[in-house]
């Protein structure tokens, strides 16, 4: 039995559709994660523009601990919010190190922060604090200058988790 040239066609097509399809699954999978956000017990693994997904804002500063350039991230508050997370009572911040800072919904409101995911365009390396670091913009020169308390700054951070 002879099949149709139109039929093959029509077989090859789909096939190649499906091959692309598997690809592309396959090249989502290869983006690496950079945070794990906890909420209560469940936890999900985030990659960079999954974070950048509420948009970039970005700030020229100088951070206390050396970087300086163009820190560009989301703002805290509208990260959690796409997160469904903005009604959290506690956040916890978790670097590689171990060190954590937590903050409330009332400490949120004092200040703007900044959940930084590039310098100078290009993800935050080791280096210069990365994967990410939580800085208050508003107030880099002051806690250069040692005049404001960086306490709820923190770098490297690799988990963020809410309750």
């Amino acid at each position: 039995m002879r099949v149709p040239s139109s039929f093959r066609a029509c077989l090859l097509a789909g096939f190649c559709c499906l091959l692309a399809m598997i690809a592309g699954y396959a090249m989502a999978d290869d983006t690496p994660s950079v945070l794990t956000l906890t909420e209560g017990s469940e936890s999900r693994e985030l990659t960079l523009e999954q974070i950048e997904t509420p948009g970039l804002h970005a700030v020229e500063m100088r951070h206390p601990e050396g970087p300086e350039g163009r820190f560009s991230g989301v703002w805290l508050d509208d990260f959690l919010a796409a997160q469904g997370l903005d009604e959290a009572r506690r956040v916890r911040f978790i670097a590689l190190d171990g060190y954590t800072t937590f903050l409330t919904p009332a400490q949120r409101r004092e200040k703007r922060y900044l959940l930084v995911t590039r310098l100078d365009g290009e993800p935050v390396d080791e280096a210069a604090l990365g994967p990410l670091m939580l800085v208050v913009p508003e107030d880099a020169k002051a806690a250069r200058e040692g005049s404001v308390p960086m306490t709820r700054w923190i770098w490297a951070i690799r988990e963020i988790s809410a309750r």
